[in-house]
Order: C-alpha cells, then structure tokens, then sequence
C-alpha cells in the first residue's frame, strides 16, 4: 500500500509541475483492494505525506478519524464500480479542457488523436454541483464507451489500466483541448469522418506507449 501512495503523491505534485492542476485543485485515486486509495481534501500536494492519502471502500465506506477523501470521492467510486477497466483515476482542472467544457461542448474529431480517449469524439459532461451524485452520473454517461471526457464548468477526467498511463491520457487531453481552442481561431476546422474515426480506433488499439 505504501508504494501505492508514494505514487499518488507523486503524480498528485505532477499535476502542479505540469499545471494540469493549480494548487489544490483536482484529485488523484487508484484502486486497491475491495476500494480505492484517493487524495485527501483540502491538502496542498506539496504538503502531502502518505498517511493522507484515504482509503474509500466500493461501498463508500472511510475512517474519518483517518483522514477525509478529496470531495469528489463519489466519482472516483462510481467509475470503479461500473468500469472493470479502470485501475487509476486522474482529475484535473487544466485550463484548455476546462475553458472549451464552459461551452458545454465536448472536443469532436478535428484531429485523430481524439481518438486516445476511446471513442470518435471526446464528450462533455452535463454540469452539476462538485461531490454530488448527480454529477457522476453525468460523468459516468459521457464516460460511456471511453476513458476520459470533459466536466462542462469544472474540467476533465481521464481513467486508464495504470496511474501513469491515466496521468498521460490527461496530459492528452490538456493538449487536444488546446489544439482545438487554436483551430476554432481560424474558423470552423474540418472534422474527421466516423469512417476514419473507426480505422484509427482500430488502430490504437495496438498504440504502445511507452
């Protein structure tokens, strides 16, 4: 457990190197056991040790006198609970993702690298209030066939079968979200066919990454 969290802590001061995530802001979780290992709330990441890191049960459950979890902890435990392929979970309020999800508006297949996020397109997640259930639920549709979207008004999230693999989906995220503000600056980009959305999923199926 403890080189597990040493690794969220790790990744969680990333996401302020790499200005994925300002501050406090985001939260970090992997799954463990019959749960899941998560950010705390409210803690600076520089900050962090590895006794702060929570352990949230699928079921909800935490020790309190143990620490809290990020706000966002329900989110984390829908997606484990409904995505058997997800062993990591990074959030992030990075600033191209999130300024185009304050159009309510997800990132269509302008460019094929779209496609790194599972489906032909990459949604927007309705708006609701941080910590709801209401919110995950929104989540968890945008989510659907894919492994990361966009949070309309807050920001993106992004799962994969690893905390480094998860962290560098977000990192694509970030840099899609920032090619298509740049696009839409030139006019109306030309998008993709769902035909040749379909060859290139089929091949990232086979992209390693390294």
């Amino acid at each position: 457990m403890s080189k597990i969290k040493a690794e969220i802590i790790k990744y969680s001061r990333k996401l302020n190197s790499t200005k994925l995530s300002a501050l406090r802001s985001g939260n970090i979780s992997v799954r463990y056991k019959n749960g899941f290992l998560i950010t705390p709330s409210g803690k600076k990441y520089s900050s962090l040790k590895n006794k702060d890191i929570v352990f949230v049960s699928l079921e909800g459950r935490f020790d309190k006198e143990k620490g809290i979890p990020s706000s966002e902890w329900k989110f984390h435990q829908d997606i484990y609970k409904n995505k058997s392929d997800a062993k990591a979970i990074v959030h992030a309020h990075s600033t191209c993702a999130t300024a185009v999800s304050t159009h309510k508006r997800g990132i269509p297949s302008f460019h094929y690298m779209v496609a790194m996020a599972g489906g032909h397109d990459i949604k927007c997640a309705k708006y609701a209030t941080f910590g709801t259930r209401e919110l995950s639920k929104n989540i968890l549709k945008a989510l659907k066939g894919r492994k990361a979207c966009l949070i309309s008004n807050h920001g993106q999230i992004a799962f994969e079968e690893s905390l480094s693999k998860a962290f560098e989906l977000a990192e694509e995220v970030e840099n899609i979200s920032l090619q298509y503000i740049t696009s839409l600056k030139l006019g109306k980009p030309k998008i993709l066919s769902i035909n040749e959305m379909k060859k290139v999923l089929s091949k990232a199926k086979n992209y390693k990454r390294g």
